[in-house]
């Protein structure tokens, strides 16, 4: 989420800096670190979940917020590819 915030103010940034036809690489490359650490912070609680848990705890469910958790990464690479698509227009 951090990082998410992070490449909206850079691309605000880069929006009223960079010329006319350049890209926006510097927030694609934000973005992209977003959507890995996404992937690699659902990848851990899911093969680490039973030692996060107390015994009693280790028998439910993932929840709704593992599943969105594995929707915001590719929705995450999408944002990323397409700053490194998009250029800047008059």
């Amino acid at each position: 989420t951090i990082l998410c915030c992070i490449s909206f103010f850079i691309f605000l940034l880069q929006l009223f800096s960079i010329k006319q036809g350049e890209r926006f690489i510097f927030t694609a490359i934000i973005q992209l670190l977003a959507s890995v650490c996404v992937m690699i912070a659902a990848s851990i609680y899911t093969t680490q979940n039973k030692s996060f848990h107390v015994h009693s705890l280790q028998h439910g469910s993932f929840g709704s917020s593992y599943i969105l958790a594995w929707i915001s990464f590719p929705m995450t690479l999408i944002s990323g590819l397409m700053y490194l698509v998009l250029r800047k227009r008059k």
